[in-house]
């Protein structure tokens, strides 16, 4: 059976992740590879729908646990029906978010267990981690410029939350590649898209050159 490579892009509200994980699967698509872009939580019907639940800013909202509860079952289906048979066909799987969004704003910005957090993904995707991460981190002034052209007074719930939350979420996802030096790749979210996918193509290097 083909395996293919595993890649999710990590980050806080406005590093400029989503841009570059299309940046990612366009340069891959013009080298000829089998690329699949996704995202979390989405990726699937089911996962979509749920997507809506947790970021919809109408009604009361959903307390930690229970958004944990959703992105892992919105995961579940999205690995079950596209992530593992686009890696059994060998494709070059791009998620932007997965777990690790869930350990940083649910288990750091939210107060939730970490190892609580790894179990329920565990149940619900069988353990499946990223063979490496990407991890774009920018100052928070920059940041919240980018937001401010980008959604102007527009924001879904999460990412509407106070400055507070979001700098225990970053400071969570410095700590999570603190301890996994080996999956996430820690990348400068500082100068333009070109030269921050210039970054990222060079760090992976190493894996897509294992790869056809």
């Amino acid at each position: 059976m083909m395996q293919g490579l595993f890649l999710t892009f990590e980050g806080g509200e406005g590093v400029g992740k989503s841009t570059q994980a299309k940046m990612l699967a366009s340069a891959l698509q013009i080298q000829g590879r089998k690329v699949v872009l996704t995202r979390e939580p989405g990726g699937t019907e089911g996962a979509e729908a749920i997507r809506n639940l947790l970021l919809d800013t109408r009604g009361q909202g959903w307390n930690a646990r229970a958004e944990a509860l959703l992105f892992a079952a919105a995961r579940s289906d999205h690995v079950e029906r596209l992530i593992r048979p686009a890696l059994a066909r060998g494709c070059v799987v791009i998620c932007d978010r997965y777990i690790d969004s869930t350990r940083a704003y649910q288990g750091g910005g939210g107060g939730l267990n970490d190892a609580e957090l790894l179990t329920l993904h565990a149940i619900g995707t069988d353990g499946l981690l990223p063979d490496r991460t990407v991890l774009i981190e920018a100052a928070p002034e920059l940041t919240a410029t980018r937001l401010a052209a980008r959604d102007g007074e527009a924001t879904d719930r999460i990412g509407g939350r106070d400055a507070a939350y979001h700098a225990r979420v970053a400071a969570a996802f410095a700590g999570l590649a603190d301890a996994e030096p080996g999956r996430f790749l820690r990348i400068d979210g500082q100068g333009t898209p070109d030269e921050i996918h210039a970054r990222i193509l060079a760090a992976l290097a190493p894996d897509l050159s294992r790869i056809t």
